[in-house]
Parts: structure tokens; C-alpha cells; sequence
């Protein structure tokens, strides 16, 4: 295996990454709308990411400076094919940082509510937009014989794509109730496995009509592999959730989230980004990777600094380990007084 081949496999686990922790994050955002009933029901799922949010998001900015390091021509192409909605992600990003920031800052009930409110929408938006992205790479899009996305927005938004979209969306909240019945106590946490429940089985049937597209058009016997292993796993998270099993439920949303993200780049595989106008103008990780030696320098500062950053982060989730509930949340702060 060659070191271009090492760095797609690289930034793929980071994709992954990405997606498993940013994916129960987004999913509680979109739960303080979709299950918390008062005001400090939303305060217990906000604190529930609260320490854990920004560390997450260290893994996009990871995979995007990999990918700008390792495979220069994909990033160009990437983001300036999908320059709006990526920009639309970004921007959701910022805002929703400051929101988690600045929500306690006054003790308005309009001031605290709007903020909410944006924690609803940048956590909503991203969950979609993100694989409507993805299910344009695996699909291709239009590039020319100089790797240049000549297609437009209205390309961008193609059944496939969409469908990927609704997939990432509905399985990032079941990912996030799953996570908030794990993190939680009392009313809340048999809210939320009720909830994953319900969401769980339109993922269900959501991801199989899209893994299944994407194995008939692309896969072959490893992809049919991850496939079948992403669904398995998602059946049996359901499983466990009705079981009470919050641990396992989540372990196994988990895996699947793994497992389905790993197909797709199994079906992009050697690829990085199709052509649809011209196989041969497709990207691969031969034509868009950057010089050996780069790649070699690039080896050694990861092998260095990745396993500091997976303890620390580790060490993160280990210490906001316990639950909490309602009862947690003090007075003056489920009431919004400033702290």
C-alpha cells in the first residue's frame, strides 16, 4: 500500500470520527426542540454536550486539513464545487458555537430562546447538508478534463444526494437520543428512548434505500460487507434500546455510523471525486494526491500527535461521564439567570 493510499484510508477514519461524535452532538441540538418541554429540560441536554461539543468539531478541522495537505486537488475542487453549501455549514458552525457561548450570558427569556432556537437550526441544517455532500462525491459530479467542477447547485441537489441528506439528518437524532437517554435521568432519559425508537426505524428504512443505491451503482464484496454490517448494527441498537440497554444502544448507533461511512468510501475507493462527464477526468488518489515526501512528513507529525489527541479527548469523555437530570440544573439557572 502506498502512502496515497494510507491517506485516504487516514482521512476517511477521520470522516468517521467526525461523523460518530459530531453525530449524537448534532442529534441533541435538534433534540431541544424535538423533546425537551421547558426550559431546563434544554438546559440538561445542552449540558450533556457541553463539554464535548468543540472538541468534537477538532475532528472536521482535522480531516479538512488532511485533505488540503494530502490531496490538494480534491480539496480545490471540493470546496469550490460545493462552495455554498459548504459555506452554509461553516457559518451554521460559527453561530452555533457562539449560541452554546452566549445562551447563559443575559437572563432574558427572548435572549436565551432565540439562542436555543439557533442551536435547533445550525445543528439541523449541517446534519443534512453533510450528506447531501457526501452522496455527491460518492455519486460524481461534473468535472472537466482540468479537475474543475463545472456543474451548478441544482446539480448538487439530485435525488441520490437528497436522500443521503435524510439519511445523515434522521440518523444523527436517532444517534443523538440514543446519547441522550445514556446521558440523562428520570422523565427525559424514557422520552428520549421512545423517541430513538420512532426515529430509529425511519433511519432503518432511510439508510437501506440509500446503502443499497449506492451498492448497486458502485459496491462491490468489501462495500456489501460495511452494508450489511451498518444495518445489522442499527437493528440491533433499536434492540437494545427498547431493552434499556442505553450503553449498547449507543455503541451500536455507533457502529453504524462507522460501518456506513465506511462503505461510501469504499464505493469511492480509488477514487476521491467521479467524473460524471468523463471517467478519466475523475480524481483519484493517484492524480489528486500530493508529492511522496509530503506524504512521508505528513506520517510522521500524525503518528506523533494523533494518540495525544485521543487521550485527551478520552480523558474529556471519562470525566463527564455521569448523568444528569433536572434536578442537576440550579435554580437560578433553569430559571436564566446568568452564570
Amino acid at each position: 500500500m502506498q502512502l496515497h493510499d494510507v491517506w485516504f484510508v487516514l482521512i476517511a477514519v477521520l470522516w468517521i470520527g467526525y461523523f460518530f461524535l459530531e453525530g449524537f452532538d448534532f442529534g441533541v441540538g435538534i433534540l431541544t426542540k424535538l423533546l425537551a418541554r421547558d426550559r431546563p429540560e434544554r438546559r440538561v441536554l445542552i449540558n450533556t454536550i457541553g463539554p464535548v461539543w468543540d472538541g468534537n468539531e477538532v475532528w472536521l478541522l482535522t480531516a479538512g486539513g488532511a485533505t488540503f495537505a494530502a490531496f490538494p486537488e480534491w480539496y480545490a475542487t471540493l470546496f469550490s464545487g460545493f462552495y455554498l453549501p459548504l459555506l452554509i455549514i461553516l457559518v451554521c458552525l460559527i453561530v452555533r458555537g457562539v449560541a452554546f457561548e452566549y445562551r447563559a450570558k443575559r437572563p432574558e427569556e427572548n435572549w436565551q430562546r432565540n439562542w436555543e432556537t439557533a442551536i435547533f437550526w445550525t445543528s439541523l441544517i449541517p446534519a443534512f447538508l453533510w450528506g447531501v455532500a457526501f452522496g455527491n462525491i460518492v455519486r460524481g459530479v461534473k468535472i472537466d478534463q482540468h479537475f474543475e467542477y463545472v456543474g451548478n447547485l441544482w446539480d448538487l441537489l439530485n435525488p441520490f444526494a437528497l436522500l443521503g441528506g435524510l439519511v445523515t439528518l434522521s440518523l444523527f437524532t436517532f444517534h443523538g437520543a440514543v446519547f441522550t437517554a445514556l446521558k440523562t435521568l428520570g422523565d427525559i432519559r424514557e422520552r428520549a428512548r421512545k423517541l430513538a425508537l420512532r426515529v430509529g426505524l425511519v433511519t432503518a428504512v432511510l439508510a437501506l434505500l440509500f446503502l443499497g443505491w449506492a451498492q448497486i451503482d458502485q459496491g462491490d464484496g468489501k462495500s456489501l460487507v460495511a452494508m450489511v454490517v451498518a444495518v445489522g448494527a442499527l437493528v440491533a441498537a433499536l434492540v437494545a434500546n427498547r431493552a434499556g440497554r442505553e450503553g449498547w444502544s449507543f455503541a451500536l448507533s455507533g457502529v453504524t455510523i462507522v460501518a456506513a461511512v465506511a462503505m461510501l468510501f469504499l464505493t469511492l475507493f480509488p477514487n476521491v471525486m467521479p467524473s460524471t462527464l468523463d471517467a478519466d477526468w475523475s480524481l483519484t488518489v493517484t492524480n489528486a494526491s500530493s508529492s511522496p515526501y509530503t506524504l512521508k512528513i505528513m506520517t510522521w507529525c500524525a503518528g506523533i500527535a494523533t494518540p495525544i489527541v485521543l487521550l485527551y479527548q478520552g480523558w474529556t469523555y471519562w470525566v463527564f461521564r455521569k448523568r444528569i437530570g433536572t434536578q442537576h440544573i440550579a435554580a437560578d439557572a433553569a430559571a436564566g439567570a446568568v452564570h
